[in-house]
């Protein structure tokens, strides 16, 4: 563990005033979240548990393991008769229920709590307090899960154009939050308005400004981070810089982060538009998709594009956002490119956000369910050199009815700003990419069968053997539990790095989870 100053205000910011962030929880609070249903029936959703930590049923129930009884009291101890804690997972589909769940609310507390697992065999990890799809409560059942909801609230220094954000904030209560400061200020960030900030900020943060603005990791200078031993450290370009290269990217190895300080760009004008063809026009949507994916794949597309293209039971969908004039669209070329007369909606930035959560099926964002998702990335050439789209839709014409679950298969494009930085300035690792494909099946109501998963494993299939390049990777936002070299995927030429900041600053591999990064002496 390399040696660490002892610096109780590190960052020196105004925004590190505790009056000023308890002033900050309070508004936040006032928000009463639209993205978080848990708020909304918290009977259903978030059952209430007493004590500080939430602690597992016996053996005698399958689901469930006992803490350490050393662990237990350790905890206890930490929280010191705090009674706020529960526990409520995600993704139904892949049930992993910790040893103990704790919501901390001070750096300290978090400290306490990763320094009790460390005689425990006990492994830790982080949820931020938006939906995850398992890795929060450490993959498997000996683990400890610190929820930060008590981590919620936005800051804006309208001098030095800096947000500082809590740990366990939402990012559709950050655009409100930041809204209500009159500021005009927004960063880069996904369109589903119920993740939370933390595991966001921390794996790339990727949504429709990036092309334009960059990754929401692109944004962050300084982030505050518990460490393996339970040191509090704030971290930049100038303090500890391997541990903020490895917090950009691959955060859930190295430390929880409970404090985000970020640049803030000036939103302008936006255009926004979609355009829906159904499966009877078959033949229109191959040439669409065809067409879309040659665009992204050029480098040189404006980077004031965002868009995706999407499938889904009823056909495909282009989505775009725009930012900038109607004019300034016209004469891109885009339209053309896409061979598409489109008449795109002429927005404020408010409204266009919330178009974009509508488009995400905002009411879903943050409700626990069962899902099943497979996921690839693609560089320019994997995506020029595709062969597979004809395949791609008559596969899922002919079995788009099969089921009545919801499922999509989105392409998001990136690039953009998001290629600027070098492959090596942040542990995130696909700068190359130009878009990534995420497919995702859904039910709320009952578990998911192998025959329904088919679907999606048989687009999976369809696209990897499309793609002579056969590029390995994929965003870790997207992730994918069935790869077979999930770190290599996610880091690709970061990895050897990463293993080895990960050796100096967790050597016994205490934030943990099925695929997170390994300490280098740890590597088989």
């Amino acid at each position: 563990m390399p040696s660490v100053e002892k610096d109780p205000n590190a960052n020196g910011k105004p925004s590190d005033d505790e009056a000023v962030i308890d002033k900050a929880k309070k508004e936040y609070n006032k928000l009463r979240s639209r993205f978080n249903l848990g708020r909304i029936i918290p009977n259903v959703i978030l059952p209430a548990l007493v004590g500080a930590a939430v602690w597992a049923r016996q053996p005698s129930d399958n689901h469930f393991t006992a803490p350490p009884v050393a662990l237990r009291k350790c905890l206890d101890s930490v929280c010191a008769g705090a009674d706020n804690c529960w526990a409520s997972p995600f993704n139904l589909g892949r049930i992993v229920l910790p040893a103990a769940v704790v919501r901390p609310s001070t750096d300290e507390q978090v400290s306490g709590f990763v320094r009790c697992v460390a005689d425990s065999n006990v492994k830790v990890q982080a949820r931020s307090g938006g939906h995850s799809y398992a890795l929060g409560a450490g993959g498997y059942k000996v683990s400890l899960s610190v929820h930060l909801i008590n981590y919620r609230y936005v800051t804006l220094n309208k001098t030095a154009w800096l947000t500082t954000i809590g740990g366990g904030s939402l990012l559709g209560d950050i655009d409100d939050l930041l809204d209500n400061q009159k500021g005009n200020r927004a960063f880069p960030h996904g369109v589903c308005p119920g993740v939370g900030i933390g595991g966001h900020a921390t794996i790339g943060g990727l949504g429709p400004s990036s092309r334009m603005w960059g990754a929401t990791l692109d944004h962050v200078v300084e982030a505050k981070v518990v460490t393996a031993n339970g040191t509090i450290v704030t971290a930049s370009e100038a303090k500890y810089p391997d541990l903020f290269f490895a917090i950009r990217g691959a955060a859930a190895g190295f430390g929880i982060v409970t404090q985000f300080v970020k640049t803030v760009e000036k939103p302008k004008k936006t255009l926004h538009f979609t355009h829906r063809t159904p499966y009877t026009n078959s033949e229109g949507i191959v040439e669409q998709f065809k067409r879309w994916k040659e665009m992204v794949a050029d480098k040189k597309l404006d980077h004031r594009i965002g868009t995706e293209f999407t499938l889904d039971p009823e056909g495909s969908k282009i989505t775009a956002t725009w930012f900038g004039t109607r004019q300034d669209f016209d004469q891109s070329g885009i339209a053309e490119r896409l061979g598409l007369k489109l008449t795109p909606v002429e927005s404020s930035w408010v409204n266009t956000k919330r178009w974009q959560y509508e488009n995400a099926v905002l009411t879903l964002s943050d409700i626990p369910t069962e899902f099943f998702s497979r996921s690839l990335g693609f560089t320019a050439d994997d995506a020029t050199s595709f062969n597979a789209t004809e395949r791609l839709v008559q596969l899922i014409a002919a079995n788009k009815s099969q089921s009545k679950l919801k499922w999509f298969c989105i392409f998001d494009a990136t690039g953009g700003k998001v290629a600027e930085p070098a492959m090596d300035s942040t542990a995130y690792a696909h700068r190359d990419k130009v878009m990534f494909y995420q497919s995702y099946l859904y039910n709320i109501w009952a578990p998911l069968t192998a025959e329904e998963k088919g679907l999606l494993n048989g687009i999976h299939e369809t696209i990897v053997g499309g793609i002579p390049t056969r590029s390995p990777s994929t965003y870790p936002g997207y992730i994918d539990p069935l790869l077979e070299n999930p770190q290599e995927a996610y880091w690709g030429p970061n990895l050897d790095r990463l293993e080895a900041i990960k050796r100096e600053w967790d050597p016994e591999d205490v934030f943990h989870n099925p695929q997170s990064v390994r300490p280098a002496k740890l590597k088989l």
